[in-house]
């Protein structure tokens, strides 16, 4: 037989028998008890903390599942083969040979800069990466191009005719010319046959900033452009059947890498379109932040509710146990209502979820032009998966005293283990929610920071918290503090429920410090990165400036409205040896190292540290009469170098043997001109040496670089303005995105807060009507909430801004690579924030209190 528990509602939802339950008879009755809870509301909080959490993370787990497959699916067409062998000089014949006795169809290009020349009456120069492509290119994927700029634009069937260029739009735009006239390339004129609309090969080198031009490369020879020592980048496109081109690869890598061949590289699938690769990479570092503290607030507010679900169990639970229920029969039931909520939950925020990431597509728009294809079933599973971990990990463990509580509670209220149960069963939730946000982060250091900034804010802020009530308390007992009635008794109230006030707090904190760093994610971070690429970041690059040319062009510039130009020296050395050992491509590992040995570096001469450099080990030079060395930091972790290593260049013959005595951690995203090595004057200045600035022209007076050029042929131009506005509409999407998945994490927090208040206030309840049965009056009742609300807020707000800013620090410097520095606002923001909180959810919870009789309290709490 059954029967129900007289008392609370919360009493009522849970069924007793003092018969065992068969498998069948556990389901029922645990349907039974779900089905009541809910009726109570004892599910609510729970229910949608894990719908956001799930949604959260499934949303960029659909968005991240999409773009892997049209990554693995356009791979081939991002790289217009199967295969590439890279060269600075042309190709051996042996791998086209090879490839033909394979059976495979091949194609080359040859990508080099060059200066292009309209042929009106005003002839305009401008700089354009030119490539030069054989018939059957591209080998996968198609090339687009259009009869005019703004037409409908179609597959190229073929490459450009003799005597015909294709060029990009930003081209016709700086020559000032249409489709139809004709542009001198080198010593030839050529007709401008149509505009490139689609050319997913391009690549992300320096030289691809410059606009496009395309021509057959039989005509190259007649432009007399490709001569001895000209920067020629040349590519053997290979395509056919999978098992050819792995016979072709292992060919390749042979003669590559056994054979030691200098100065060329292989590329495969993986290496396709590595600029969409990085942009995106960067943005999924901002989403799966806010995702993961997203779910990181969803577990706060799920342990928060259970703990409270908990607590208004135990009469029920003790009273089944005084009518026959094994605790194995209780662990039974509740393991099955919640895996049932977990399921359902997870499957409501995986529908939440994938409505979320159609709006992730939008916001991110042209950064992803491509039709991607349908999302397979694991972020689904993956999802639901994420909810159970949740449930089960942060709901059960506190359920787990209900299963222990004694039946002598019935008379006595005695919890019996139960309260020391909880908080061991808390390490449990905390170290399957870590190892959850690992994996739902994708990289070890992301989802270790924010688990470990988590796991370790728990265990710091718990501390704390007992700390400061237990020293608190003792100090407003003190009889050499006149403190009022309100903060004595509050503060002795809250060390006399010691656990749960630092759980409270805990919360409470753990809730604000994620709302905190995500408001420096949408502030500060987005700012570094903002800053890192400023709308006026420069957007043209003069090189080739002879020294006695210095004077002249910083005064053309300056009377064409771009003063305070700064022209840096530029001379060219390579890297010969390393603490007296010598170096060569094979003395590394990497292909990065290798390259970067196998050429000459740009070496440069100053006094003074850029302004957009920083230290980031050693000290920069004071002596500037001996030869020293400043290495960017990037280079130095390539080439295995610190702090008094002895590097040797080798500079137009003659040798420098200089210390590395600083390592700089430079802005490249600045666009400011910038040297791998820097060293003093006097170690340089004697070299010959040619000059390189680069400055914001606004749009108006692109003609500026007109006069330049045809005053000073020689220069080279270099217009950076297609991709740094590139970069700018990609910040605009990714900080949308963030702003999208924000108002889920907004969401989770408000639960947060609300449950981390509402889990002491039956206790508040009983206690206020306890102090207003016993003759305080309203405004004494009302001096101790208020000084209770504002000591708990004051608390979580400060350990929550503290931590907010340490984790944000290490989030901007070892992922997002910015640099943040301290924000004196944040303190007082985060103690402010914490003390409205907690005022307003505590004055929300006893409102009622002051307004009923004190017995009608007493019987409802």
């Amino acid at each position: 037989m059954s029967d129900t528990v007289r008392g609370s509602t919360a009493h009522r939802a849970l069924p007793v028998t003092t018969r065992r339950f068969g498998g069948m008879d556990l389901v029922r009755q645990s349907i039974r008890m779900t089905s009541r809870d809910w009726r109570a509301g004892e599910l609510t909080m729970l229910l949608l903390a894990l719908v956001l959490a799930v949604a959260a993370l499934s949303s960029v787990g659909f968005l991240a599942d999409r773009l892997h497959q049209g990554l693995e699916r356009d791979a081939r067409r991002m790289i217009a083969a199967d295969f590439i062998v890279r060269a600075d000089h042309p190709v051996d014949p042996q791998f086209a040979a090879q490839a033909k006795a394979l059976g495979l169809k091949t194609a080359s290009t040859a990508i080099f800069p060059s200066m292009i020349n309209s042929t009106g009456t005003q002839p305009v120069s401008r700089l354009a990466a030119i490539k030069a492509v054989s018939p059957g290119y591209p080998l996968r994927g198609a090339l687009r191009i259009a009869p005019a700029p703004g037409a409908a634009d179609h597959p190229a069937q073929s490459i450009p005719p003799p005597g015909v260029v294709w060029v990009d739009q930003a081209l016709l735009d700086a020559l000032k010319v249409r489709v139809g006239d004709r542009v001198k390339v080198g010593g030839r004129d050529f007709m401008i046959g149509a505009v490139i609309t689609r050319e997913l090969d391009r690549g992300f080198s320096f030289v691809n900033f410059s606009p496009r031009l395309m021509l057959r490369a039989d005509d190259v020879p007649s432009t007399g452009l490709v001569t001895y020592g000209s920067r020629v980048t040349y590519r053997l496109l290979v395509a056919g059947t999978d098992e050819s081109v792995a016979r072709f690869a292992q060919f390749a890598h042979e003669r590559v890498d056994g054979g030691k061949m200098r100065g060329v590289a292989l590329e495969s699938l993986q290496d396709g379109q590595p600029q969409v690769r990085q942009t995106l990479d960067r943005a999924s570092h901002f989403l799966t932040l806010v995702s993961l503290l997203t779910a990181l607030l969803a577990a706060v507010a799920i342990a928060m509710a259970a703990h409270r679900y908990m607590r208004r169990h135990l009469d029920g639970c003790a009273a089944m146990r005084c009518l026959g229920a094994s605790q194995s029969t209780l662990r039974a039931l509740f393991t099955l209502e919640f895996v049932g909520l977990g399921l359902i939950g997870g499957a409501l925020g995986v529908a939440l979820g994938f409505l979320g990431h159609l709006a992730l597509l939008t916001w991110l728009g042209s950064l992803i032009d491509v039709v991607l294809p349908y999302p397979t079933a694991w972020p689904a599973l993956e999802g639901i998966a994420a909810g159970l971990v949740l449930l089960l990990g942060f709901a059960l463990p506190p359920l787990l005293p209900l299963t222990r509580v004694p039946p002598v509670r019935v008379l006595r209220r005695e919890w019996g283990e139960a309260g020391r149960t909880a908080w061991a069963a808390y390490a449990l939730g905390i170290a399957l929610f870590a190892a959850l946000l690992i994996i739902a982060a994708g990289e070890l250091k992301l989802g270790g920071i924010v688990a470990g900034g988590f796991a370790g804010g728990m265990l710091v802020f718990a501390c704390i918290a007992r700390l400061a009530l237990w020293g608190a308390a003792r100090v407003v007992r003190s009889e050499r503090v006149n403190a009022s009635i309100g903060w004595r008794y509050a503060l002795a109230s809250l060390e006399r429920r010691s656990s749960a006030s630092a759980l409270q707090i805990t919360a409470l904190g753990i809730g604000l410090m994620c709302l905190l760093l995500i408001a420096m994610t949408r502030n500060d971070l987005v700012a570094g990165w903002r800053k890192s690429t400023p709308p006026d970041a420069p957007n043209e690059f003069i090189i080739d400036i002879q020294p006695d040319q210095r004077d002249a062009v910083t005064q053309y510039l300056s009377t064409h409205g771009v003063p305070g130009t700064v022209l840096a020296p530029m001379v060219r050395g390579r890297l010969t040896a390393i603490n007296g050992k010598p170096v060569n491509p094979d003395s590394f590992k990497g292909d990065d190292a290798k390259r970067l040995v196998d050429r000459e570096f740009n070496l440069s001469y100053t006094t003074e540290l850029p302004d957009d450099n920083r230290l980031a080990a050693g000290t920069w030079y004071g002596d500037t009469t001996t030869p020293q060395i400043s290495i960017e930091q990037g280079l130095a972790k390539l080439i295995n170098v610190k702090p008094g290593d002895m590097l040797r260049f080798d500079v137009t013959g003659l040798q420098i043997d200089a210390p590395v005595t600083s390592v700089r951690k430079l802005d490249w995203g600045s666009f400011k001109v910038n040297f791998f090595v820097l060293m003093p004057p006097a170690a340089l200045q004697d070299f010959p040496a040619t000059f390189i600035t680069s400055f914001h022209l606004p749009q108006e007076k692109q003609s500026t670089i007109d006069g330049l050029i045809a005053a000073y042929p020689n220069l080279t131009a270099i217009d950076t303005g297609p991709i740094l506005a590139q970069v700018q509409r990609v910040l605009q999407q990714v900080i949308g995105a963030v702003q999208f998945l924000f108002a889920f994490t907004l969401a989770a927090g408000v639960l947060v807060l609300y449950a981390a208040l509402a889990g002491t206030r039956d206790e508040r309840m009983r206690e206020s009507a306890l102090l207003r049965a016993l003759g305080a009056s309203h405004r004494q009742v009302r001096a101790v909430q208020v000084a209770e609300f504002v000591a708990v807020g004051a608390l979580a707000g400060l350990m929550a801004a503290a931590g907010a800013q340490a984790i944000g620090y290490v989030l901007a410097t070892r992922v997002f690579e910015f640099y943040l520095s301290f924000n004196p606002w944040l303190l007082p923001a985060g103690i402010a924030a914490g003390i409205a909180c907690a005022g307003v959810g505590g004055w929300l919870s006893l409102r009622h209190v002051l307004a009923r009789p004190a017995l009608q309290s007493l019987r409802d709490a």
